[in-house]
């Protein structure tokens, strides 16, 4: 891109004549002829085209500031012999107060996605180490935003501006007293627009004349007296009636327990016959026997 295709962009987004251009010049101390500026804006076919210089560009840009901005106070700044896109786009971003999620935004309606970090870096200065280059195209699309942001609305506000009001096929009645008639009278019509200065006199007589009267309403008119709420009935309950011819159902007998068999006592242990204990000299002799 250079600087012819940025001053034909530009001129286009914002809608200016001949006339504004040279009034944006102007407003940073530059003089430019009409001749000087249809020559810039030429295509390059044209044999009347000229380049438009760094000097010019910076300029009018500079002028582009102080019409949207205002002019600070003291010397104003002078306009860059050297240009590139990241000053060219900085000089823009200041001139539309435009913060980084309203470039963003605009990038995004020219389908082009870039990062807030990314962004940040196409404004610091050369010498930061996390500056970086802005390219052209970058700067095309954010100019392509631009295009559809304010195109877009300018568009939508002249056909706006163009369409014929349809007046509606019957306009309400207003009440008398009530304050919606000024409103209302909005539906009518020319005849209806004629009386909207004096719907709001009437409407304030109304009300004074409303206000004399409520004190002398108010006594006329006692509260009524709060009903009692009535005491609910008391429900008794009935009996059901006793069906005699239905016979008694007695309950069966309960079966007695059978009685426990008595234990048996346990049998008396006999005492063994103890043996009778051989004499001594009996048993010797016995002994002596059986010895061989």
């Amino acid at each position: 891109m250079n600087n012819n295709d940025i001053l034909r962009r530009i001129r286009y987004i914002f809608d200016f004549n001949d006339k504004t251009m040279i009034a944006t010049f102007a407003e940073a101390g530059h003089k430019a002829t009409r001749e000087q500026i249809s020559d810039w804006l030429k295509k390059e076919e044209d044999p009347a085209y000229q380049e438009c210089p760094d000097v010019e560009l910076a300029t009018f840009l500079n002028g582009l500031i102080n019409s949207k901005r205002g002019k600070r106070d003291g010397p104003q700044p002078e306009p860059e012999t050297r240009l590139t896109n990241n000053i060219i786009f900085m000089k823009l971003k200041i001139a539309l107060n435009l913060q980084a999620d309203d470039i963003l935004e605009m990038l995004r309606l020219a389908e082009f996605k870039l990062s807030k970090h990314e962004l940040s870096a196409f404004f610091r200065k050369a010498d930061h180490k996390h500056y970086r280059k802005c390219q052209d195209q970058v700067l095309r699309h954010f100019l392509k935003g631009l295009q559809a942001e304010y195109r877009g609305t300018m568009a939508a506000a002249e056909e706006l501006a163009h369409t014929p009001e349809a007046e509606p096929a019957a306009a309400p009645k207003a009440a008398a007293g009530d304050d919606s008639k000024a409103n209302n009278s909005v539906y009518g019509g020319k005849s209806a627009a004629r009386k909207t200065d004096k719907a709001p006199r009437r409407a304030a007589a109304d009300k004074e004349a409303i206000a004399e009267q409520a004190p002398s309403v108010a006594k006329a008119v006692k509260p009524a007296k709060a009903a009692k709420p009535k005491a609910e009935p008391k429900v008794e309950p009935t009996e059901e009636p006793v069906d005699e011819t239905k016979e008694e159902v007695k309950p069966k007998p309960r079966a007695k327990p059978k009685a426990k068999a008595p234990a048996k006592a346990p049998r008396a242990e006999t005492p063994a016959p103890a043996k009778e204990e051989q004499p001594a000299a009996e048993v010797e002799s016995v002994w002596r026997r059986k010895k061989p």
